[in-house]
């Protein structure tokens, strides 16, 4: 496995699978394609382990001793996990396939499989998640630039982002407009936001529990 401390963004394949010879020809697989590959013998194993948080996918026997990785996907989803799975089974039957998919997996293979196959639902599965990395930190940066704003700016946001218009503001909060347009302009600032568009999809992207 190549490892390199700086490059926090090269994306990693971790492989949980109780079969050791599985294992090497998987890690060598995504080896021979440049990608970097780490193995698990057991889903325990991978809960007990700290890999880094590199952007990359998951790639899951079904059938193993103890918990199965359908177990792990659902271990994972409750410590709000997300990362893309493809699952690999020697036994596989549609009502555990429909499962696995219900819950977010990209691709459930039967073996054998094409390396190519598994090669090409690894990139889906790899491209996905850093897209929700990057939707994640857009999410964190508009956190974080809300949590600058004052209480009067948090309500005259709230109050942009349902279409409200400066005058119905001011009278829904009992202010003068002018002071209504001073506060869009401190808090378009604050926000980092160019235009009501990209104020209102910031809006959107906080948690519920901060847009009440």
């Amino acid at each position: 496995m190549s490892t390199r401390a700086n490059d926090t963004e090269r994306p990693i394949v971790l492989i949980v699978d109780d079969d050791e010879q599985v294992r090497i020809a998987l890690q060598e697989l995504m080896l021979s394609v440049g990608l970097d590959a780490m193995c698990f013998a057991s889903p325990r194993e991978l809960l007990e382990s700290e890999p880094s948080d590199r952007p990359g996918c998951l790639v899951l026997d079904v059938r193993m001793p103890g918990a199965s990785g359908l177990d792990l996907q659902l271990q994972l989803a409750a410590k709000g996990v997300s990362k893309p799975i493809v699952f690999l089974t020697g036994h596989g039957d549609i009502p555990m396939s429909v499962q696995a998919m219900k819950a977010g997996a990209i691709d459930f293979l039967t073996k054998p499989f094409r390396d190519q196959t598994l090669l090409d639902a690894v990139a889906l599965a790899i491209e996905k998640d850093i897209g929700q990395r990057a939707i994640a930190q857009r999410a964190k940066q508009y956190i974080d630039r809300y949590r600058t704003l004052t209480q009067r700016e948090r309500q005259v946001m709230r109050e942009v982002a349902r279409g409200r218009l400066n005058k119905q503001i001011a009278f829904d909060l009992g202010i003068k407009e002018i002071t209504v347009k001073l506060h869009r302009g401190n808090l378009m600032r604050k926000m980092n936001a160019i235009s009501v568009g990209e104020l209102i999809r910031a809006w959107e992207a906080l948690p519920g529990d901060l847009r009440l």
